[in-house]
C-alpha cells in the first residue's frame, strides 16, 4: 500500500484515543492568540520561534515548556476553546471516544479555580457529545513531581465534581517519583468511585509499572514501554489483559526511543499484549491519531490485522459500557471487512 492509500485506510478507520493531556494539545497558534487576549507576554517572540523550542531530549524538557504555554490559560473561555479544538481536530480524525487528562494542580497552583479548570472543559466535551455523537470519559491526574499531600488536596477539589470526572491518573516527571510515593492518594481516590491508571514505564524503569499495578492498583498502564524488559511482567500483562496506552511520536520526540523502527508496539502485539496507539501531547509532538497510526505502520511493517488488532484493542481498553464498546469493536471490525473486499 502507498502512502496515500495507507493515509485514507487509516483515516476511516473508527477510533479511540485514551491517552491525551488536553494542556498537550495547545497549539502554538492558539496559545499566542489566548495569551494576547490575557495580557500575557510569552517567552518566545513569535509562533515560528516557539516551534523551533520543540526540540526535546528528554521528558524534563517537554514538561518546562508544556507549563509555560499552560500559564496563559485563566478563564474558563480558554479551557474550552483549547479543548474544543482538539475535539474537532481528533473528530476530522474519525475519533469516535475519547479518554481526556488534565492537570488541574498545573492550574491550582497558579490561583485558577478548579471549577474554572474543568467546566471548560467539560462543556466542550459535552458539546463533541452533542455535535459529533462522540463518547468521552475524563480522568483528572496528579503531577508526580508535586507531593502525595498535593495530591490529596486535589483530590478534595475534585469531590463537588466528582460526577464529572471517571478516573485519576499519575503523570509529569517519571524518574525519582516512583508510584509507590502516591499508594494512599490512589487508595482514596478508588474509595470515591474514581478509575485508576498511572504512567509509568516511559523513562522510569520496569519497576515502576510493577508499583503501579500492585501498589496503585491501576485498570491501565499509560506508556509501560519498558515492560519488554521483564519476561514475567508481560505475562502477568498478557494474563490479566492490562491495557498499555503507547504514544509512538511521543517516545521518539522524548528520545524514549531513538527512531520508529524501535518502537515495541509490534513486538508487543505479536506477544498478545493489549497494546494501543495514541498521541499524548500532539501539539508538542508532531500528530494527532492519524499520524501516531501511520508513522507506526509505515515504519514497522504493520498488517492490516495488526492495524485492525490496535483499534480494536483501543476499545476494548475504554472505559465504555459493555455495549457501546462492542458496537464500536464490531464498526472497527466492518471497516477492515468492506475495505479488504
Amino acid at each position: 500500500m502507498n502512502s496515500a492509500d495507507l493515509k485514507k485506510f487509516i483515516q476511516g478507520i473508527p477510533k479511540a484515543e485514551l491517552h491525551l493531556h488536553i494542556e498537550g494539545s495547545f497549539e502554538p497558534e492558539r496559545m499566542f492568540e489566548i495569551a494576547h487576549r490575557n495580557g500575557i507576554g510569552l517567552e518566545y517572540d513569535s509562533i515560528t520561534s516557539l516551534k523551533k523550542a520543540y526540540q526535546f531530549n528528554n521528558l524534563q524538557e517537554f514538561l518546562d515548556l508544556y507549563y509555560i504555554g499552560a500559564q496563559v490559560l485563566l478563564h474558563e473561555r480558554d479551557f474550552y476553546e483549547l479543548t474544543w479544538a482538539y475535539l474537532c481536530k481528533v473528530h476530522s480524525q474519525n475519533v469516535v471516544h475519547v479518554e481526556v487528562f488534565f492537570d488541574p494542580q498545573t492550574h491550582t497552583d497558579r490561583g485558577i479555580a478548579f471549577e474554572v479548570v474543568i467546566s471548560g472543559i467539560y462543556k466542550a466535551l459535552e458539546r463533541a457529545k452533542d455535535e459529533f455523537n462522540m463518547s468521552f470519559r475524563l480522568i483528572m491526574s496528579y503531577l508526580r513531581h508535586l507531593s502525595e499531600a498535593a495530591a490529596f488536596a486535589t483530590l478534595e477539589s475534585s469531590l463537588p465534581y466528582k460526577q464529572l470526572i471517571d478516573g485519576v491518573g499519575l503523570d509529569s516527571s517519571e524518574l525519582g517519583n516512583p508510584p509507590k510515593k502516591f499508594a494512599k492518594v490512589f487508595a482514596a481516590s478508588a474509595k470515591q468511585g474514581y478509575q485508576l491508571v498511572a504512567h509509568a514505564g516511559e523513562e522510569g524503569p520496569v519497576d515502576y509499572i510493577w508499583e503501579a499495578l500492585d501498589l496503585l492498583k491501576v485498570v491501565r498502564i499509560d506508556h509501560g514501554n519498558r515492560c519488554l524488559d521483564d519476561e514475567a511482567l508481560v505475562q502477568r500483562l498478557c494474563d490479566d489483559q492490562i491495557p498499555l496506552t503507547l504514544c509512538p511520536l511521543s517516545n521518539v520526540a522524548l528520545k524514549v526511543i531513538q527512531k520508529m523502527e524501535e518502537h515495541p508496539v509490534k513486538k508487543m502485539l505479536d506477544k498478545g499484549l493489549l497494546a494501543t496507539i495514541h498521541s499524548d501531547d500532539p501539539a508538542y509532538f508532531g500528530g494527532y491519531m492519524n499520524e501516531n497510526y501511520y508513522e507506526t505502520a509505515k515504519a514497522l511493517a504493520l498488517t492490516d490485522a495488526h492495524l485492525m488488532q490496535l483499534a480494536i484493542n483501543a476499545f476494548e481498553a475504554s472505559w465504555l459500557d459493555p455495549e457501546t464498546k462492542e458496537r464500536r469493536i464490531t464498526e472497527v471490525k466492518d471497516y477492515f471487512r468492506a475495505v479488504q473486499v
